[in-house]
């Protein structure tokens, strides 16, 4: 299964929760098939965010609490991946990198994803892009991250640049 893993950060802590509804509607009309999807939600003046996993929204093809669990804890949690051991946590990071979560990935969403907003983290496939444009008109995201081509990340950019 070919999907596109991609995180986008809203600059209040529900701006996620609405992009979920969104979502859902784009899924009900088969304009957007959803493998999975999370979202963190981190209130102002809280320690850490609150994570959940859309289980809701999950299809075949879904990624699992334990990918969900692992990304948050290296996000929000755990200071150093490197000092993780074990075969298990090796291999679930090398299966990280796969899908484009790096070290880079990693620090870029934690120098963005602060106390007071929110993202929604979501694996997809066979997106209708202009329709998925015109569904999240108005709602204000930035796309930290996709494992897109560079020419379907502009597409997809271009989508919430208005």
């Amino acid at each position: 299964m070919a999907g596109t893993l991609t995180v986008w950060k809203f600059d209040t802590e529900t701006g996620a929760d609405i992009a979920v509804e969104t979502l859902k509607d784009l899924q009900r009309q088969e304009l957007i098939t959803v493998h999975d999807a999370a979202v963190v939600s981190w209130a102002e003046g809280a320690k850490k965010p609150k994570t959940r996993q859309l289980n809701n929204l999950a299809g075949i093809g879904a990624l699992g609490g334990a990918f969900w669990g692992l990304l948050f804890g290296i996000l929000f949690f755990i200071p150093l991946i490197g000092a993780a051991v074990g075969a298990g946590i090796g291999a679930l990071t090398g299966s990280l990198t796969d899908v484009g979560i790096d070290d880079d990935f990693i620090k870029n969403l934690k120098d963005k994803i602060t106390p007071g907003t929110s993202a929604l983290f979501v694996l997809t496939s066979d997106a209708t892009l202009d329709r998925v444009h015109d569904e999240f008109k108005g709602q204000k995201a930035e796309l930290i991250s996709t494992n897109l081509s560079h020419e379907q990340e502009a597409t997809l950019r271009s989508v919430f640049a208005e």
